[in-house]
Formats: C-alpha cells, sequence, structure tokens
C-alpha cells in the first residue's frame, strides 16, 4: 500500500504540517509505504499559466513539472491531503496543484460530443480540513454540506476517486496544546486504520 500525504502550509511548524508527519509515521507503522509531499518546500508553482493553457486547448504538451506530479501519483494507491481552511475552502497553493495537475487527459477524458471518462477510480482520498471554527458553526451555515459538493464530490469523486475520509480538525486556534496532541496522533491512527483496516469506522 503505496500512499502520499501532500501538505499545503507555509509554517514547517504548523498544526497541519504535525498531522501530516504524524500521519506518515502512522502509515509506515502500519506496513505501507508513505511519503510526505510538501508543495511549498517542493516549490510547486501553482499558477495555471500559458503552458497550461496550450495542453488544454491540445496546441501544446502536459508542463514538466505537472508530468512529474502526475507521475508521483501513478504509483499511489492512497492520497491524503491536509491542509489549513482558508475562507471555507482550501489554500492557493493546494487549489493551483489539483488545478494543473489533475486535467484532462490525466485524471479524467473528455472531449465535446464523446462519452466521458474517469481515470482515478485506483485512487482513494482521504481529507483532513484543519478550521478554525467549531463543528456547530460549520454545520449551522452548511460549510459541511458545501465542502462535500464542492471538494468531496466536485473534484475527486468528479474523476471516479473514492473519498475514503473526511476528517476536520476543528478549533485549532482556540484548543490547548494537549487537546491538539491528541487530535494529532487521533486523526493519524483514524486515516492509518481506515486504509489497513477497511471495515473500521
Amino acid at each position: 500500500m503505496n500512499s502520499l500525504v501532500v501538505v499545503s502550509h507555509a509554517d514547517s511548524n504548523s498544526l497541519t504540517h504535525h498531522i501530516a508527519r504524524t500521519t506518515v509515521e502512522a502509515l509506515r507503522r502500519s506496513g505501507g509505504t508513505a511519503d510526505l509531499v510538501d508543495l511549498g518546500a517542493e516549490g510547486f508553482d501553482p499558477r495555471f499559466g500559458d503552458a497550461d493553457l496550450r495542453f488544454y486547448r491540445g496546441t501544446g504538451p502536459a508542463p514538466a513539472d505537472v508530468v512529474a506530479e502526475q507521475e508521483r501519483l501513478d504509483t499511489a494507491d492512497q492520497l491524503v491531503l491536509v491542509f489549513p481552511m482558508y475562507w471555507w475552502s482550501m489554500p492557493a497553493l493546494l487549489k493551483g496543484w489539483i488545478d494543473r495537475v489533475f486535467v484532462n487527459g490525466w485524471a479524467f477524458d473528455y472531449t465535446p460530443g464523446s462519452n466521458f471518462e474517469k481515470k482515478l477510480s485506483r485512487l482513494t482520498v482521504h481529507l483532513v480540513p484543519v478550521a478554525g471554527d467549531d463543528a456547530d458553526s460549520f454545520e449551522r451555515h452548511g460549510l459541511d454540506v458545501a465542502f462535500r459538493s464542492q471538494i468531496e464530490s466536485g473534484i475527486f469523486e468528479y474523476c471516479g476517486a473514492v473519498v475514503g475520509s473526511t476528517t476536520f480538525v476543528y478549533q485549532s486556534d482556540t484548543s490547548s496544546r494537549e487537546i491538539l496532541a491528541e487530535k494529532i496522533t487521533a486523526v493519524a491512527d483514524g486515516i492509518s486504520a481506515r486504509i489497513f483496516e477497511p471495515s473500521f469506522g
């Protein structure tokens, strides 16, 4: 079982990074292969630029950095995304990574007038959004439903991937260090259990 844990946060000492690193450790303890992908540290360019547009229009090749990310994802069975919630969504760096990498021809196949083919059915995705607000607020404002529609269904299920789990880490700014430490362990162990014990949860 090969997992990629992708993290997007500017501070390597942030709660987001602690969750990502602890998840990698938990997956390795369970006997799997797990690699940490730090988009910021690797310098991934999230901008959908001219080369991306030419590829989208069929007038140029896929950019080399995009191909490299796709090849790395091709080796993964499980994808874990760990990110802070910015304006009820993901950071621009992670969204740009998805915009550029999960494209027609790799994540799905579509041409006008033809059938639509989802191409990522082999991939299971686990989402770990880190939120400052509490669960009641998310439910009260319908943000949990919006997340499901926009990100789970609108991105990953659209491409045929299975959403294995979504684990919100609420009250990240107001919880004590002790509570946050417990949450970090619980999230990492929970994802590992879902991957290596399919009946879990």
